[in-house]
């Protein structure tokens, strides 16, 4: 293919046609290449295409493989897999996560279909939707899953079973592993266990980029995709809204190792993704400064080649809008979400929590982030398609 593409590309020369049939001679004739403008360019495909794609677990040595094995039990005996730092040994209690060391807790694994064109292609992506979560996102559309530990805990070897059958029954065309920040090890176990079973398809890491340095390491090698959140910029909003210091810092670290491993997003020529970045930016409501903010630093400091995907689709959830806590003993307690009474529509801004993000995003708040994206460089970004198929 490489060798096909450079002569397809290569300028000032094009494939001869064919002279049309003319009475004089009685048949065709082959005419001289032509000649074009030195700016013209021949494009077969675009430039991420890839021919074929064998999944980087497969590439590892057994020695590599083993190594990954030890590292993984190590960082459960002191937990260093995420900004928290929590360094507790999970055999024993739990850190902020609230999740073991034998076993990861999944709420939902089954195909889906309510991610980018490119991820759940025809068949769907096999998502595992792990519960609990290392951040405390106020505005969670996934708090059901993700700060509660709703579901059933399973073994590294059974989550690799449960691979298997994404892959076997229901031909999805790759493992979607959500919030899986806080059971990285676990993660790692069941791919390399899963790899021996006989997995094929490509592994995409689905994070809200709060992730340790040492974490994407023991990643290195496993991981395929990876789909990172970048999610605020200011450090006054992610310890208001996250709950957690130094978000954008711990993001801007994590995103530039995810692409240092694996690049720019690249497809097959049936536009499902194999390898690569692709970025999430949610806009929300008042943020579409910070949101501007991330993606020049993205399109500056990662790559103009970066697929992003800005997302319109907040609505208020998890804990905002619901009833302010009782300040007073005088006060009635508005801190429950059954049962207690609702503040009045005329007094409703002032009487709910995160009354400022308590709505929908604005169309210009959303075109704002898109024309800062357009204007640093960045290009490829997930729409739908004109022509109604796949955008690669």
């Amino acid at each position: 293919m490489n060798g096909l593409w450079k002569a397809l590309t290569r300028r000032n020369t094009s494939v001869s046609p064919l002279r049309p049939f003319s009475p004089f001679n009685g048949a065709f004739k082959l005419r001289a290449p032509a000649v074009f403008p030195q700016s013209r360019t021949l494009y077969l495909a675009p430039p991420f295409l890839l021919d074929e794609y064998l999944p980087r677990y497969q590439l590892l040595s057994s020695i590599d493989a083993a190594k990954k094995r030890s590292e993984a039990y190590a960082h459960l005996r002191n937990c260093n897999l995420c900004p928290r730092l929590c360094g507790v040994n999970r055999y024993e209690k739990t850190g902020v996560c609230l999740i073991g060391a034998e076993t990861a807790k999944v709420n939902v694994i089954a195909p889906h279909f309510g991610e980018e064109p490119c991820i759940q292609g025809h068949n769907g992506s096999g998502s595992v939707f792990f519960s609990g979560c290392n951040l405390r996102c106020v505005f969670c559309q996934n708090h059901d899953i993700a700060h509660q530990r709703n579901g059933q805990d399973l073994t590294p070897e059974e989550l690799a079973e449960w691979y298997m059958k994404l892959q076997d029954v229901g031909g999805a065309h790759n493992i979607n592993l959500i919030t899986p920040e806080h059971v990285v090890p676990q993660v790692v176990l069941s791919i390399l266990h899963a790899r021996d079973l006989g997995l094929k398809i490509p592994i995409i890491y689905n994070t809200s980029a709060f992730d340790s340095l040492t974490s994407i390491k023991l990643l290195d090698g496993l991981v395929d995709i990876y789909l990172p959140d970048f999610k605020v910029w200011s450090n006054s909003t992610s310890k208001r809204l996250l709950k957690a210091d130094d978000y954008a810092k711990t993001a801007m670290e994590s995103i530039k190792a995810m692409h240092d491993q694996v690049g720019d997003l690249s497809f097959t020529a049936d536009g499902i993704a194999k390898k690569g970045v692709l970025v999430r930016h949610l806009v929300m409501p008042g943020k579409e400064e910070e949101g501007e903010q991330i993606v020049r630093w993205l399109a500056d400091n990662v790559s103009k080649d970066l697929y992003i995907h800005i997302m319109e689709q907040y609505h208020p959830d998890a804990h905002v809008g619901k009833p302010k806590r009782q300040t007073s003993a005088s006060e009635p307690d508005t801190s429950s979400t059954e049962g207690g009474p609702l503040p009045s529509s005329k007094d409703k801004a002032g009487s709910v929590r995160y009354a400022d993000i308590n709505r929908p995003i604005s169309e210009q708040e959303l075109s704002s982030v898109r024309k800062a994206a357009e204007n640093a460089g960045l290009w490829r970004f997930c729409d739908a398609a004109d022509h109604g198929g796949f955008n690669i």
